[in-house]
């Protein structure tokens, strides 16, 4: 069992390593959903901390549709990563139609053919989630894992949709389904329990007074490892 945090700076990766942490999310802009960080803010985690370090980007908040300016934006924010030695980045694009945008994916592939993939909540926007989660298994040697709430607000409304997502992960050898948003200490045994999942996502809610503004709060985080990890 995994447990992956939201951090948004230096002070916060080692901190959340401090803690327990298994894996970091580094964004920045989180009012608007999750930006790509700048890049002092990407080399200072880098330095410093051990566990592994997806970095968010995305070029902007309006929606997961891109342009080619876009592609261009986002072909030069993961080559910035790269060059400061992070192999791993969150990442999501999508057509029109609600179909998961291949073109852009195997462009980010086809010019960092190492990189580690976490195709982020534009997973639920497509049309089919299903249909989605068989497109991205094309990509699976890259595309490691699926942030998703099941196409619902939060984990708890998807829930259902989670465990089928995670049945379908299990049967095909996918990438990983890994639950995000809404999740609390209070509701990860419940959600744990029915999505059958294996690694989870949380932002606000293991910090104090649940506010991105703070600091992480260790008996949230502890609570959450102690579920996670059977303790």
């Amino acid at each position: 069992m995994n447990l992956e945090v939201i951090v948004q700076s230096k002070q916060e990766a080692i901190e959340a390593q401090k803690l327990g942490a298994d894996r970091l999310e580094l964004v920045s802009a989180m009012k608007e959903g999750g930006l790509t960080p700048s890049y002092g803010t990407i080399k200072q985690v880098l330095e410093n901390v051990e566990i592994p370090v997806q970095i968010m980007v995305r070029p902007h908040s309006y929606n997961f549709f891109y342009t080619e300016a876009d592609i261009e934006v986002i072909v030069e924010d993961v080559k910035a990563i790269r060059e400061l030695g992070g192999n791993r980045i969150v990442f999501g694009a999508l057509n029109q139609d609600g179909t998961v945008n291949e073109s852009m994916l195997k462009e980010v592939i086809n010019q960092f053919p190492e990189i580690d993939i976490t195709f982020h909540r534009a997973f639920d926007e497509v049309t089919s989630q299903e249909e989605a989660y068989r497109t991205l298994c094309n990509y699976s040697s890259n595309v490691k894992r699926i942030l998703t709430s099941g196409g619902k607000p939060n984990c708890m409304e998807g829930k259902e949709q989670l465990r089928n997502l995670v049945k379908l992960e299990q049967g095909i050898g996918g990438p990983v389904i890994m639950p995000g948003s809404g999740l609390t200490p209070e509701n990860i045994q419940e959600i744990k329990q029915t999505t059958e999942a294996t690694e989870f996502h949380f932002g606000k809610s293991v910090r104090v007074e649940q506010s991105f503004a703070n600091g992480f709060d260790g008996g949230s985080v502890d609570g959450v490892l102690r579920v996670l990890k059977g303790i």
